[in-house]
């Protein structure tokens, strides 16, 4: 069905089963001394397991002292690692898959707390195994000091701008560190090679020092590692052939590139290199031996465009692929934003790859490749770029946890839920509600043994996904809910829409538990006077088209994403929109991807942000406002109210008056995201 996709090729002397490959994405499973964990290794063998023909595990880090992006990320800067590696490969190679190490070192875009501080705590966690949890605890301490910039300054080529997430001090590496760098890369090769690992990957792109000393935006050294395009590539190519030298030239090596650093697309055009400089650089890797290019783009400072979130269109940066395989002959990875099957089939029959790379759809699907080469692709639980692994990831790292993905509440337990015992024994356990927290839990229930029925109020399931989907540049939103229908349905999970469950009927079901995912209500503060009147809806009223404003003065009240999404759509319409917000910045809370995306459509329409404000009172199309200078008045033919959700949960006191057993879940329990509310109801499912 995939005949391209499915047959081997080789990279250098390496010979990969399928063109499918898992790209490195840093998701904390491993251990402070770096080696692999039993939990990390389950999770990339699920994906061996599951058809991916080569994988890239998280970002590998070269050194101890000075190179770290998280205390519990894989390193290669000892000799003691070699044997767990070599536990890991082969356990990758047992499902036929091949296993490639990224090597990485995170410049100016690391944390200064981690300077100095693992080779401490490396030894010291040896001999008291608790000490990391200690550790963690300080890290919100550590942090702010960075903020503060009372820490030690990381590494970069030069003195320049700081990244836009990254340390708060940078210095200029000496010629011996640069040095001294190098022969890390070297010899962390040289311990994959040790290890049995099939390949090695420098970390090239995403704004990481390998693209710090590419990028004239970064590096402004004036002495041989700086300046010409062949002065800058002096610090990889130095690196490239130490590598051929010590590993043999027959070892594969492959660079992750930084095919453009995209900084025209937020408005910086010149800044940085393009794509024609992104070839010259593919043209040199090649002639330095290197056996294939992983093409990427972007950095931290233009995150959106390595890193995208659902607006972006599938496929979207192919063209780099093809640009920079139009000047090489060695084989091309690539990302590209590939969402199914027939999308990498297609790029790879039109040419503008080798292989398809991705790391969240296995993520969210360890078995997409499996799927796929079965002919069953429409069993494949679609990634949605909702960008919930990089967020919980950045969150949880930080505290000695581990990434997450928003569908796949599997992720890092795939051998407890794997091994889950049906304890179930068909009892019935009913779900009201069939939003993503009602179909997650009873994937759950039913994978556990339970006879799971979801009753849904609506004609449609989706629950508050169908709002949120309904905003511009959402509709991949749907997938969710769609392929959690889906799955729940072939694991015999009965689902019956346009059925307003209540406690009298529940209770005539005589069921185990009840499952309460009913979710949650537009907030509509009634303290606020003139809440109620006839020019005042909600954001779910716009979004869903039930309500279309054309070429009118609109107030939207709230910032959060759905107020930016439903500006965009009045925006859209026409409108003159003014965002009131009691908050003293745009969307407080929210990930900024989202609200940076948001913001590059808002702006061009002049849009006003009353900031620190707030709505006192509606008095039709008067509007009294309030702010630290007093109070204020304006105008406006219509109120939009984004102010959030309360929880629909009425029917959990109802049924436990009656004594029947009942869970809360989704947005029933608390108002949040996709990823909340599918984690709720499975960690809630897990244990009823």
């Amino acid at each position: 069905m995939y005949d391209i996709m499915f047959s081997p090729m080789k990279i250098g002397t390496m010979e990969v089963k399928n063109r499918v490959v898992m790209t490195a994405a840093e998701f904390s499973l491993g251990q402070t001394n770096g080696q692999p964990t039993e939990r990390m290794m389950d999770y990339y063998e699920e994906r061996a397991k599951g058809g991916v023909g080569l994988i890239t595990p998280g970002i590998c880090r070269v050194n101890d002292m000075g190179a770290a992006s998280s205390f519990t990320q894989l390193s290669m800067s000892r000799d003691e690692n070699i044997e767990p590696m070599r536990e890991m490969v082969r356990r990758i190679h047992a499902h036929g898959a091949k296993l490639c190490i990224q090597l990485h070192h995170p410049g100016r875009q690391g944390y200064a707390s981690s300077i100095n501080t693992l080779p401490l705590v490396i030894p010291i966690t040896e001999k008291f195994p608790q000490f990391p949890s200690l550790l963690f605890k300080a890290t919100p301490l550590l942090l702010s000091l960075e903020q503060k910039r009372l820490c030690m300054s990381l590494q970069a080529p030069s003195r320049c701008e700081l990244s836009a997430h990254g340390a708060t001090r940078i210095h200029a590496m000496t010629r011996r560190e640069i040095k001294s760098t190098i022969n890390d890369f070297i010899q962390a090769a040289v311990r994959c090679k040790k290890a049995g690992v099939d390949a090695v990957e420098l970390h090239s792109t995403h704004g990481y020092l390998l693209q710090q000393f590419l990028s004239p935006n970064t590096n402004r050294r004036r002495d041989e590692y700086g300046g010409s395009l062949n002065n800058r590539m002096r610090f990889i190519r130095e690196i490239i052939l130490g590598i051929k030298k010590q590993c043999g030239s027959d070892y594969p090596l492959i660079v992750r590139l930084c095919a453009d650093e995209m900084y025209d697309r937020i408005g910086k055009a010149g800044k940085g290199y393009d794509i024609e400089e992104g070839k010259r650089i593919a043209v040199e890797l090649e002639k330095l031996g290197v056996d294939a290019i992983n093409v990427s783009s972007a950095c931290y400072d233009t995150y959106n465009y390595w890193l995208e979130p659902t607006s972006f269109e599938p496929g979207w940066r192919a063209y780099l692929a093809k640009e920079i395989k139009s000047v090489v002959s060695i084989p091309i990875i690539a990302a590209n934003f590939i969402r199914s099957p027939e999308q990498a089939e297609r790029q790879l029959a039109q040419g503008y790859q080798d292989f398809v790379g991705s790391a969240r759809n296995f993520i969210c699907d360890a078995h997409w490749a499996e799927k796929a080469q079965e002919g069953h692709p429409e069993k494949i639980r679609r990634c949605i770029g909702c960008l919930h692994c990089i967020k919980s990831f950045i969150a949880n790292a930080a505290v000695g946890g581990v990434g997450e993905c928003a569908l796949n509440p599997t992720v890092g337990i795939e051998r407890q839920w794997n091994e889950l015992k049906p304890d179930g024994n068909g009892r019935s356990v009913l779900v009201v509600g069939a939003g993503p927290a009602g179909l997650a839990a009873a994937i759950t229930l039913a994978k556990r043994g339970f006879a799971v029925t979801v009753f849904e109020k609506s004609d449609s399931v989706g629950g508050q996904v169908n709002i949120a989907a309904a905003g511009p540049h959402k509709d991949k939103l749907r997938w969710a809910v769609e392929d959690m229908l889906r799955q729940a349905q072939n694991m015999g999970v009965c689902v019956k829409t346009g059925v307003a469950a209540d406690e009298n009927m529940l209770e005539g079901m005589k069921p185990y538990a009840v499952i309460i995912a009913s979710g949650g209500e537009p907030l509509r503060p009634q303290s606020i006077e003139g809440i109620n009147g006839e020019n005042v809806y909600t954001a779910a009223q716009i979004l869903l088209g039930k309500i279309k404003p054309e070429g009118r003065n609109v107030a939207v009240i709230g910032s959060g994403l759905t107020g930016l999404e439903t500006t965009e759509k009045l925006n859209e319409l026409g409108n003159r929109v003014t965002v009131i917000e009691m908050a003293d910045s745009v969307a407080p809370g929210a990930w900024f991807q989202f609200v940076d995306d948001s913001m590059s459509r808002i702006k061009p329409y002049g849009t006003q942000f009353l900031l620190g404000t707030r709505l006192e009172r509606i008095n039709g199309r008067e509007l009294e406002l309030s702010d630290k200078n007093g109070k204020s008045v304006m105008n406006a033919d219509c109120v939009v109210l984004a102010m959030g959700v309360k929880p629909d949960n009425s029917l959990e006191a109802k049924l436990e008056t009656k004594g029947i057993k009942c869970e809360c879940v989704g947005d029933a329990l608390r108002g949040g995201t996709i990823g909340s509310a599918v984690h709720s109801a499975f960690n809630i499912c897990m244990e009823i």
